[in-house]
């Protein structure tokens, strides 16, 4: 078996798009003479992915992180560059391949006929997949307790919230045990608790079949919980791969103390810290990383602390400077 589970070389997509001015004698125009321009999504993508990562793809909208989803799945074909994922060309659409991946949308989680059951739509997968009776009763067995499904088994699609369509979805793609998803916003529009229990059901798949993940989310709660590993994508190109950890230290040059000290008030803190927020007992301070020691060494010994940690900037804010201004 091959080392990397996810291989990407050189892949790059274009597309075609219409252009017209606005007006009917524009709209007249484009009858006769119809004018296209050209629009990079993809551009030089390379990267691996060994089997059993978790990988976070992130970038703003229009970065090109789904159109590179679609491309390793195979449901486009990209105009230059390859792909290999467990050994198959993508977009050949082999069943062999088709039986190991699956691709889970946040925007559309279940496909297929709306009409029918949850567990009509599950059966209709063991057939297309030729799962074993012995493996489907396993598997609907783990995945309904998993992830609830019992009350939905037998209602229909089109009948279920998004939440529900999600956790159905979910069900549905992981029935035949494939070893690379692809997550494409799989808590989008989602309410806390039905995300975080998304979240909780895809740590504990990851963790037990050893499946590799890729996945995109503008929601960073998403990415902290379930990804070790970021890659960022910015008009098409990688532009960052690696831990969270480095790409925080390169682009955010403090960490934040949360302390709570009864008999502090805010001139103590000048020429030791920024106060950032403050709350009653409770100060929030950003500090140089280089400092941090000496700073919380100084306050422990000069202050009643109740208590005190360290963090690391949000990975909002680290994104959003990686956005602005580069990697």
């Amino acid at each position: 078996m091959a080392v990397n589970a996810v291989a990407v070389d050189g892949l790059s997509m274009s597309y075609r798009v219409p252009v017209r001015e606005a007006g009917l004698k524009a709209a007249f125009r484009t009858l006769v003479h119809r004018r296209f321009r050209e629009v990079q999504a993809v551009r030089d993508l390379s990267f691996e992915i060994p089997h059993g990562e978790v990988v976070g793809l992130l970038g703003p909208n229009g970065a090109g992180k789904t159109t590179a989803m679609k491309l390793m799945s195979g449901l486009l074909h990209p105009t230059a560059g390859s792909v290999d994922v467990l050994g198959y060309t993508p977009w050949q659409r082999r069943t062999p391949f088709l039986q190991q991946i699956a691709l889970v949308r946040g925007s559309q989680p279940t496909g297929g006929a709306q009409e029918l059951t949850v567990l009509d739509s599950l059966q209709y997968q063991r057939v297309l997949y030729d799962i074993p009776d012995a493996d489907y009763h396993a598997g609907l067995d783990e995945l309904a307790g998993l992830l609830g499904l019992g009350p939905l088994l037998h209602r229909q699609l089109r009948a279920l919230s998004l939440g529900e369509r999600m956790r159905a979805g979910l069900a549905l793609s992981l029935l035949y045990r494939p070893k690379v998803l692809f997550l494409d916003e799989p808590t989008l529009g989602l309410d806390v608790s039905a995300a975080a229990a998304i979240r909780r059901f895809l740590s504990a798949y990851a963790d037990q079949s050893g499946a590799t993940v890729v996945l995109t989310s503008h929601y960073m709660a998403d990415v902290e919980s379930l990804c070790r590993r970021l890659i960022l994508v910015d008009h098409g190109r990688v532009q960052y791969d690696g831990p969270l950890e480095r790409l925080s230290a390169r682009l955010s040059p403090y960490k934040l103390l949360r302390i709570s000290a009864p008999a502090a008030a805010k001139e103590d803190f000048e020429g030791v810290a920024e106060v950032v927020a403050t709350s009653g007992v409770s100060w929030e301070l950003r500090v140089p990383r280089d400092d941090v020691a000496r700073v919380t060494a100084h306050l422990l010994t000069s202050f009643h602390v109740i208590d005190l940690a360290v963090e690391e900037p949000s990975l909002e804010t680290v994104l959003d400077r990686a956005y602005r201004e580069g990697v």
